[in-house]
């Protein structure tokens, strides 16, 4: 999400400024094993783009297990 104009702040800390949100999320054994691989990736070819929060999820029911990591970065790039 990079929105023009747009910054957010988290709930739990207002200091905390952010203005784009990436989400990767799996529901398959060997996709969750690879999560983390990918967000490191694509924090690799996105330098631009800082941390500045990281919220990770688990929900389930009968069937699935679904695993999300959601990244809250400030990019320097985005437009304004």
């Amino acid at each position: 999400m990079s929105s023009n104009n747009a910054t957010g702040s988290l709930a739990k800390g207002a200091h905390v400024k952010f203005n784009g949100v990436k989400v990767f999320s799996a529901t398959m054994v060997a996709d969750r094993d690879q999560l983390g691989e990918k967000v490191t990736a694509w924090m690799a070819a996105n330098p631009s783009c800082k941390p500045v929060d990281v919220v990770v999820t688990q929900s389930s029911d009968e069937a699935f297990h679904c695993l999300a990591i959601t990244l809250f970065f400030w990019d320097d790039n985005a437009r304004r």
